[in-house]
């Protein structure tokens, strides 16, 4: 077996130990048995990336549940490197075009995409393929590249992070939705959810020198939180991130993971990570801080999970 074969096939064996097949029944505050009427947290495996965020979104309630007709949407991917989507630094474009494409067909009145780039934002933009994907769908990419397209805002259960200027295109609009990619992260030891929150504020340099996990936590505590958290998981960069070093580095696992949920999703989405490349939870530290923070559960047994296989 070739040795990306094999990182695919323990991928889905984890996927598949991770999420059960049928829709959970968690029990409730007086111990009784209750069903939840729709899933907490979608995982998706096998198929390409449009035909995985439609069939999750499907699961879900439909786009129409999110997006009401004449909605402002704003689509924070991962476009912070200069980097061909091959090399898994970056979104796929291929999820961001059709979530621009149902916010669309759903009746909004604009689709903005942005990040807050960790590189030449230009060359990210067009590089990535993400601009390319927006303006096929009929979004709109804007820059943010200047401190005058960001606004302070407080974090009042913060910890270390108590305020940050955060871009206005979040501020401003009706809903949300943060589509990261999952990757290692020499510094937060994971890219996920929460960590893709660093690209909506100006001072990332805060985060670094007043514990990176911490303040990473507590920028999940914000009270303007996405609709839904939707993980790309079709290629992971599974060493060397946040850039990466070649294609050595990057695995396809065809998975794409979906939850309003930030900690439960990261909690999900690390599992399967540590399927490909062993990593201790423990090790990825902001995701307990925010569940402290009551930002959500780790506890991904008491949700309704729904897991579907493509092919």
């Amino acid at each position: 077996m070739k040795r990306r074969d094999f990182f695919k096939s323990a991928a889905v064996v984890g996927l598949a130990s991770i999420f059960k097949p049928e829709a959970l029944v968690a029990k409730s505050a007086n111990g009784k048995l209750a069903v939840h009427s729709s899933p907490d947290l979608v995982a998706v495996m096998g198929g390409e990336p449009e035909v995985m965020l439609v069939r999750a979104m499907k699961e879900l309630g439909g786009i129409g549940k999110y997006v009401k007709k004449g909605a402002k949407v704003v689509i924070k991917p991962n476009i912070g490197w200069d980097k061909s989507q091959e090399m898994a630094a970056n979104t796929n474009p291929e999820i961001i075009g059709a979530l621009v494409k149902m916010c669309k067909s759903a009746g909004a009145s604009e689709i903005l995409v942005f990040d807050h780039t960790c590189q030449d934002w230009k060359k990210c933009y067009a590089n990535s393929g993400i601009e390319a994907a927006v303006n096929a769908a009929g979004g709109k990419m804007v820059p943010g590249n200047d401190e005058s397209y960001y606004q302070k805002v407080s974090f009042p259960t913060g910890v270390n992070l108590t305020e940050a200027k955060i871009h206005k295109a979040i501020l401003d609009c009706d809903v949300w939705f943060n589509v990261p990619v999952l990757k290692h992260h020499g510094g937060a030891k994971n890219s996920i959810a929460m960590k893709n929150l660093m690209g909506i504020v100006w001072d990332r340099k805060f985060f670094h020198s007043n514990n990176l996990h911490q303040c990473i936590a507590d920028a999940a505590t914000m009270a303007k939180k996405p609709a839904l958290n939707i993980v790309d998981a079709y290629r992971i960069m599974k060493t060397n991130g946040p850039q990466g070093k070649s294609e050595a580095d990057v695995v396809t696992l065809k998975s794409l993971i979906i939850s309003p949920d930030f900690v439960a999703v990261d909690t999900a989405s690390m599992k399967l990570f540590s399927q490909v490349q062993p990593t201790e939870m423990k090790d990825v530290r902001y995701i307990a801080m925010a569940e402290k923070l009551n930002v959500g559960t780790q506890n991904l047994d008491s949700l309704n999970v729904k897991r579907i296989k493509i092919n």
